[in-house]
């Protein structure tokens, strides 16, 4: 089993940038793929980008690739999401998600262990 806490999330204004961590509670890296997923108020919750067990793959929504960056950092046993360029419509609450698979997973149902959340706004 293991541990997941965000933080970083905040207010910040269209255009801006925030980085949000993921520690976990032992290491990730050759053990679990890791997600960040969003939910916004009324709505489901959806992918927003992962990162693979081993050969650190990545892979992105395409509401948000090109402005989103998910890395690890083995040491720490943390992972990140690099947000740039936000929008108003980034406004959720941002999850960290892992799962045993070798891939990180679109679907929710596919992860195993999940954080409690951050909240994200975004000011137009």
């Amino acid at each position: 089993q293991v541990q997941l806490v965000e933080s970083g999330g905040g207010l910040v204004q269209a255009g801006g940038s925030l980085r949000l961590s993921c520690a976990a509670s032992q290491p990730t890296k050759n053990s679990f793929a890791m997600g960040w997923f969003r939910q916004a108020p009324g709505k489901e919750r959806e992918f927003v980008a992962g990162i693979s067990r081993s050969d650190d793959s990545t892979k992105y929504s395409d509401s948000v690739k090109g402005r989103f960056t998910i890395s690890r950092d083995n040491a720490k046993n943390t992972v990140y999401l690099q947000m740039n360029s936000l929008k108003p419509e980034d406004t959720a609450v941002y999850y960290c998600a892992a799962r045993r698979g070798t891939y990180s997973g679109t679907y929710q149902g596919q992860y195993d262990y999940w954080g409690q959340g951050t909240q994200v706004t975004v000011s137009s």
